[in-house]
């Protein structure tokens, strides 16, 4: 720096890197440990004060690397390995990869392992949501939820363990149908939680719908219309929130699914409190699909729980794609075969992955109060987004 003469200023030579933020922005990083972000989701924050200016998330923490793993391992050995990616839908993602390799094996699978199927994804939907709701009310200031959605999901969970001896990632599914049948009294326990479960998502209702803090923190925030959900690539209750009613079950339909009765919710305003009202009316509907399984079961006992299968599953070398309505949307999996005994090649098509993708836009604008919000109401778990 050369010194300054009398009545002037001095020179400074320019600083080197990056361009400075706005006069009063700053960077801020959330996550990865922070409680709300349900997982290690880093964002790095840009605001202005309070504001929003923008958040791009940082993923990659977990860095699993579960799609070469699945690369290791014979096709019956990767369906455990499924169940780790989106932890509490664990049933939806045995059930995708299964249908792949079915689709590639050309097996078609008995009746009956179809409705128990469907049955089990319809009550990990419920599970699912409800442990969406439980976190995104704590997240929003909201406790009493959390005791009365755990209380529901724990009767799940032991409902799951019976029949396949695990509670959270449950290998319930094998290729061509089902592990075991189901273990006697099994569907009756079932329907004496389904039955009296409308009273319970009642209750729900009762404490979050009108609540004026609920809506003070959810109306208006994070809208993503259904034009720049479909831009985005954006699926599940997002979507559907938007006025958009796509749902795998009916577009794609798979298994039993054309046989049963059921509406699929829309929204209007495409906000975080039309989400939190197009995933209470989902529970409502698995809870319908679920009575229409129990009561086929219950008219058509068998034994039948698999199709035909090789004793050692080496499909046709060629490719398929293959998806389900997961709880937080389409689910798929695009697999590559080259004729031997394990996946020459297995893409996943996660939706927490994709859904994340639009948080950008959703946050930007908002405070920082309302990221949880915003990060609840896409509903990630990051066990499939770093797959």
């Amino acid at each position: 720096m050369s010194e300054s003469t009398p009545g002037t200023t001095a020179q400074f030579p320019p600083l080197a890197g990056p361009p400075l933020l706005g006069l009063h922005e700053m960077e801020l990083n959330f996550g990865p440990q922070h409680p709300s972000t349900h997982g290690v989701l880093r964002l790095v924050l840009k605001v202005d004060g309070e504001r929003i200016v923008s958040a791009r998330p940082d993923v990659g923490y977990l860095h699993r690397g579960t799609e070469k793993l699945f690369e290791t391992e014979t096709f019956p050995m990767v369906i455990p390995h499924t169940d780790r990616m989106d932890y509490v839908a664990a049933s939806t993602n045995n059930h995708a990869y299964c249908l792949v390799v079915e689709k590639l094996l050309g097996v078609e699978v008995p009746k009956r392992a179809q409705y128990i199927r469907v049955l089990l994804d319809e009550m990990q939907r419920i599970s699912s949501h409800v442990l969406w709701l439980a976190t995104a009310a704590i997240d929003l200031g909201a406790i009493t939820p959390f005791f009365y959605t755990f209380r529901d999901r724990e009767v799940i969970l032991d409902l799951f363990e019976e029949y396949c001896g695990a509670r959270l990632t449950l290998n319930c599914m094998r290729i061509g149908g089902l592990p075991v049948d189901l273990t006697p009294g099994w569907l009756e326990k079932v329907r004496a939680f389904a039955e009296p479960f409308e009273k319970c998502i009642d209750e729900y209702e009762d404490l979050l719908t009108e609540n004026r803090i609920w809506k003070e923190r959810t109306v208006g925030i994070a809208v993503l219309d259904e034009k720049r959900c479909i831009e985005w690539g954006v699926t599940g209750p997002v979507l559907r929130a938007a006025g958009k009613a796509w749902d795998i079950r009916r577009a794609l339909p798979y298994e039993c699914y054309p046989e049963l009765e059921f509406d699929i919710p829309v929204g209007r305003n495409a906000d975080t409190y039309d989400r939190y009202l197009v995933r209470v009316a989902e529970i409502r509907q698995s809870r319908r699909i679920v009575l229409q399984c129990l009561d086929w079961l219950d008219k058509n006992p068998g034994t039948e729980i698999r199709g035909k299968v090789p004793r050692v599953i080496k499909p046709p070398a060629g490719e398929a794609y293959a998806s389900v309505e997961a709880p937080k949307g389409e689910l798929g999996f695009h697999l590559v075969a080259s004729g031997g005994n394990k996946p020459y090649r297995l893409h996943v098509r996660p939706p927490s992955f994709i859904n994340l993708q639009a948080l950008p836009e959703m946050a930007q604008g908002h405070l920082v109060g309302d990221l949880v919000a915003v990060i609840g109401t896409i509903d990630i778990v990051l066990g499939e987004v770093d797959r």
